[in-house]
């Protein structure tokens, strides 16, 4: 409980702008502890039951976000935050190569299937900057 005083403490006035605590269903957080929070003014919202892969798949998302995006950009403000994500989730989603995809992003229809067999083809290729130039795409000159 005390921790979580001195969380609440450290955030200070930034406390105002957030709404929820989600935290796993670990016997720690106790009622008490929800209680603090809540004296915030923020609501406790446990994982749900059964869904041991709920904490890992966001941890993942926040993983690759900071490895391929954040780490190599300063942020100025939340309003550049705010741009440079919405730029990356295009890149991700439009783009990006997935694993579990094989290979292909999750919004194929922005793809044209081309297939490079020709050597001629390969000079071609043009270079496309995204997420203020620390991320590059590559496409077919038209």
């Amino acid at each position: 409980m005390q921790q979580a005083r001195n969380l609440a403490m450290d955030l200070g006035d930034r406390i105002a702008g957030l709404r929820f605590v989600i935290h796993d269903r670990d016997p720690l957080f106790t009622s008490a502890l929800r209680e603090v929070f809540k004296a915030e003014g923020l609501r406790a919202v446990p994982t749900l039951p059964r869904t041991p892969r709920m904490n890992a798949i966001c941890e993942r998302v926040i993983g690759t976000l900071r490895s391929e995006l954040l780490d190599r950009i300063l942020i100025l403000n939340e309003r550049h935050l705010v741009l440079v994500l919405q730029e990356y989730l295009i890149h991700y989603n439009r783009h990006r190569p997935h694993q579990s995809r094989h290979q292909r992003p999750p919004n194929t229809s922005m793809q044209s299937a081309r297939d490079v067999t020709d050597l001629n083809d390969l000079r071609s290729i043009r270079r496309k900057p995204v997420a203020t130039g620390t991320i590059n795409e590559y496409h077919h000159a038209a």
